[in-house]
């Protein structure tokens, strides 16, 4: 497959690049957080669920060399652009990308983790486009459906990893005791120092450890960013 990397947008990374030109949802903080927060360390068998143009994917290969990695999306762009990002990155033998909906998927086989930025605004305005729609609202994949799926397809001890609105916290807790797949670690993100959450990371596991919750601080009253935040994401963005 010929690349079109020199043709088409590009975000830069540090280790590698995606076009997320077709794509109905870009390359953002949320999937960028998630890819450098989730559990890698072990995984070997990984499913990102609505991948978009395959970023998380792509962070979690980098960040695990024993990681085979499936994304998966119901947007025939998002996967061509995906499959073309894969295939340009140093991983493309532990990438593949499918046109699949998360709610028909067979549990084949088990999963040690499965990732998703799922949709958001269930109740808020609804974006303009009908890609950008179906990749973002609750209609097509909500909490309860990724969280009761994940359920089915993770091995005994496996993590489903998510990244949410703040305000979704009791819906998310309310599926996940549903689903019998308990909150292990939850990290409240903070835009600016003094501001209140905006966004939720989440662990969901039946493994033995024991539950924890912190808080991320993205940048300084001043708009620098904290080191913890640089820590986290100085492998991916250039601009660390």
């Amino acid at each position: 497959m010929q690349s079109n990397m020199g043709r088409e947008k590009v975000f830069r990374f540090k280790q590698f690049a995606v076009l997320n030109d077709r794509t109905a949802m870009k390359v953002g903080t949320d999937g960028v957080l998630l890819g450098a927060w989730c559990p890698v360390q072990g995984k070997r068998r990984v499913l990102d669920v609505g991948t978009g143009c395959g970023v998380i994917a792509l962070m979690i290969a980098q960040r695990e060399s024993q990681a085979v990695i499936t994304g998966i999306d119901i947007d025939p762009n998002a996967i061509d652009e995906a499959t073309i990002n894969c295939h340009n990155s140093p991983w493309s033998d532990r990438l593949t990308m499918l046109i699949q909906d998360f709610n028909t998927l067979a549990a084949v086989e088990k999963h040690d983790l499965i990732v998703s930025n799922p949709p958001f605004f269930t109740n808020g305005v609804l974006p303009n486009s009908d890609a950008r729609t179906a990749a973002r609202h609750t209609h097509t994949l909500n909490y309860s459906q990724l969280i009761e799926g994940a359920s089915r397809l993770l091995d005994e001890n496996g993590t489903l990893s998510l990244i949410s609105p703040a305000e979704a916290e009791a819906d998310i807790i309310y599926a996940a005791a549903l689903a019998s797949l308990p909150v292990k670690r939850l990290t409240r993100v903070v835009p600016v120092e003094g501001n209140a959450p905006k966004r939720t990371l989440w662990q969901l596991s039946r493994s033995e450890e024991p539950y924890s919750e912190d808080v991320l601080t993205i940048a300084h009253t001043d708009g620098s960013f904290t080191k913890e935040y640089i820590d986290l994401t100085g492998p991916f963005y250039l601009k660390m």
